[in-house]
């Protein structure tokens, strides 16, 4: 799956309108909205700004490697929702 199309899936679980994940990512929203679109990859820098954002450090892993590791805290959306922690 595509860095964008994780991004968006982290963004729908948790609720977040577009505008609310960028404030909270501080990002702009037409650079998460080419994202999600897949119009335009992520930078380095750019994940490095999300998956160090305490609202979305859980998901690092799941970001970088498609992996996760519930018993250190990393975890997908899936996961989550299995867990029914959200959505």
């Amino acid at each position: 799956m595509e860095l964008g199309s994780k991004i968006r899936k982290i963004r729908e679980f948790e609720n977040l309108t577009r505008a609310e994940f960028s404030e909270i990512a501080e990002i702009s929203p037409r650079t998460l909205e080419s994202w999600e679109t897949l119009k335009r990859k992520m930078s380095a820098p750019d994940l490095q700004k999300i998956t160090q954002n305490p609202s979305f450090q859980k998901y690092t892993l799941w970001l970088l490697n498609d992996t996760i590791a519930p018993e250190s805290g990393q975890v997908s959306p899936e996961v989550e929702q299995v867990r029914g922690l959200r959505a």
